[in-house]
């Protein structure tokens, strides 16, 4: 296993188109999942471990920025992958513009919206107009480092050592389910005015954090 991980580092791979796709499809299911995950515990702490908030706006614990920057960062710095140090800094500066333009962009056109907001957060040192601070781009830093030296050398065992067909039906198919989610929950119940799944988990008793 070190060996093959030292092959990660120093060989560059080279995968067929759809073995690609298939990977990139594993990265956004579970970037999504991670970032998930990490809300919920934070949020926990940081309403004062009194009540579990749920994160995203999908059916699934899914949220679409972590997947969004992870593909970014996979592309932007897996040729660095050999420099750590290059690669966190290029990972943090990169996941903190996205973070703060995502932001900035659902402000202006959701009219006020605000999916998080670091003026009512704890640890917000170095907040910027409430769309990024120091731990959250620090975070996405060493999350890259998860990422690109954990779980991308993972996807690239799984492609290289499962049956390319059972590989890509499960990877597209998992990947196909979360963005039918997302679709369905950001444009389609908006569109034809059903009920989208914030509304559903709101009414069977699922907390969301309200930012004012």
């Amino acid at each position: 296993m070190k060996e093959k991980y030292k092959q990660y580092l120093t060989n560059d791979h080279t995968f067929d188109l759809s073995t690609m796709i298939g990977i990139f499809c594993l990265i956004i299911v579970i970037a999504g999942i991670f970032g998930f995950i990490y809300e919920f515990v934070f949020y926990y702490f940081n309403g004062g471990m009194q009540t579990f908030y749920w994160r995203g706006s999908n059916f699934l614990p899914w949220i679409n920025i972590y997947a969004t920057g992870s593909i970014l960062v996979y592309i932007l710095t897996y040729r660095h992958r050999r420099n750590i140090i290059k690669l966190f800094l290029i990972s943090t500066i990169t996941c903190g513009i996205l973070e703060y333009f995502s932001g900035l962009g659902m402000y202006i056109i959701g009219n006020g919206l605000r999916c998080w907001d670091y003026n009512q957060e704890i640890l917000n040192f170095g907040n910027l107009h409430g769309f990024i601070c120091l731990r959250s781009v620090l975070f996405f830093g060493f999350s890259s480092l998860i990422l690109m030296y954990m779980l991308v050398p993972f996807c690239f065992y799984i492609a290289k050592h499962t049956n390319k067909k059972l590989f890509l039906i499960i990877s597209i198919t998992l990947c196909s389910i979360i963005l039918i989610d997302e679709f369905y929950n950001l444009f389609i119940a908006r569109i034809f005015h059903l009920p989208r799944a914030s509304k559903i988990y709101k009414e069977i008793g699922l907390q969301y954090v309200k930012f004012k």
